[in-house]
């Protein structure tokens, strides 16, 4: 089957509004914050900008009020957003929020879709996903879940401890993941429920201090203790939890490449408007030769980037898992974006290590990428373990089928 990339007259034009709209009235809005936003007043200010330009909620299917885009499609927009830090937030694409967004869609009853759904899809309220725990419990390995769901009359118990819950600060509701069967260590045995930020037994405790701040809600810490909720709570099936939650992982993986990928864009621009105009040793600073090379290396990694990002949401439009794919990209353009950035802030001189531009605030807010989502270390793991399982495999087969016709020493 032929893979076509280039997107369809909707899409091109949907992406060319979110351009204008980011460079016209988002960027002025990033540059007098220094790129961090925790004003309510303004996330609603740029969001009804958005909307205003007909650019909002390009993900979110067209009853909520979305432009129904699939993949391949919002790889395109959601470049064009992520070209500003706030370019997520203001068309409602940010983490979680997007990738809250993606999963209740394909997975929430209709009663769960009206109740948090729509007003989610809308910019009414904002979400978190209660994952990530304290060690020793689940971080890169989710089998280490150790927060539990106990049944008790007429619903479930959740207790357990959460961190590094990004957006829980003012969200309206958490979708949390808890042990209903198993140990930890064991796999599978997760539920995952819907638990409204006015449940007495869920504690939204403190902001960790982080690398990164442009997050909207920050990174928090989450206590459930005797957090009793009902049966309409469970988000899908129980014992279903990790099922699930590959519905949301690798399209948010994705979507996290596409936001970053715009960053790198910017940061490349800057660096290449500097090197058009700065000079020295008698030249501009872009006709030398090792400026040169950085420019051509940006060049390369955003272009290599985009490619895997494409050709990973082909595959998941397409219904396929598509894990080898997804971890190809998402370690690569976590890797690529950091160097694109480093190197333009390096073009920049002092220029980059000043607030004069946003390049500092770039380089560290794109550093923990290589981390959030599975570390690289993780993915390039299961990428090696993909590969030696498909190797060993046609090892077996061929010996299997073909070995004893093929004489000794015949490759």
């Amino acid at each position: 089957m032929a893979v076509d990339f280039e997107p369809d007259p909707r899409v091109a034009e949907l992406a060319d509004r979110t351009r204008r709209f980011v460079r016209e009235e988002v960027i002025p809005v990033e540059v007098a914050h220094d790129g961090v936003v925790g004003s309510e007043e303004v996330r609603r200010r740029l969001q009804a900008g958005a909307r205003a330009a007909g650019v909002f909620a390009p993900h979110a299917a067209e009853e909520f009020g979305g432009h129904g885009l699939d993949m391949c499609g919002r790889a395109a927009v959601f470049e064009e957003a992520g070209y500003s830090l706030l370019g997520p937030i203001a068309l409602n694409i940010a983490a979680p929020d997007e990738g809250n967004v993606h999963m209740l869609e394909q997975i929430a009853s209709e009663e769960q879709k009206a109740r948090y759904l729509a007003p989610l899809a809308a910019g009414d309220v904002r979400s978190c996903f209660a994952m990530t725990e304290p060690a020793p419990g689940a971080g890169s390995d989710p089998d280490a879940l150790s927060t539990t769901a106990t049944r008790v009359p007429g619903g479930w118990r959740i207790d357990g401890r959460k961190w590094f819950i990004t957006g829980a600060d003012g969200a309206a509701f958490a979708i949390v993941m808890a042990r209903t069967a198993g140990e930890p260590g064991d796999r599978g045995g997760a539920t995952m429920f819907l638990v409204d930020a006015g449940n007495p037994g869920m504690q939204v405790g403190r902001h960790i201090p982080t690398l990164d701040e442009s997050l909207y809600g920050g990174h928090l810490e989450v206590t459930f203790d005797d957090c009793r909720v009902g049966d309409d709570a469970v988000l899908g099936e129980a014992d279903q939890g990790y099922r699930y939650a590959q519905v949301r992982l690798g399209p948010a993986r994705m979507t996290h490449c596409m936001r970053w990928l715009g960053i790198a864009r910017r940061a490349q621009d800057i660096a290449v408007g500097h090197a058009a105009q700065r000079r020295l040793f008698g030249s501009r600073l872009g006709d030398l030769g090792m400026a040169q090379a950085m420019i051509a290396d940006n060049e390369i990694d955003v272009a290599a980037a985009r490619g895997l990002i494409l050709r990973a949401c082909w595959e998941l439009d397409r219904g396929r898992h598509a894990g080898a794919e997804v971890s190809i990209a998402k370690t690569f353009t976590a890797e690529a974006v950091w160097r694109v950035v480093d190197r333009s802030l390096q073009l920049c001189g002092s220029l980059g290590v000043s607030g004069d531009v946003l390049l500092g605030r770039f380089l560290r807010e794109v550093r923990p990428f290589r981390i959030y989502d599975g570390p690289s270390e993780t993915h390039r793991w299961s990428i090696a373990r993909r590969v030696v399982g498909r190797h060993t495999a046609g090892t077996a087969g061929a010996a299997g089928s073909a070995g004893a016709a093929r004489p000794a020493g015949v490759r």
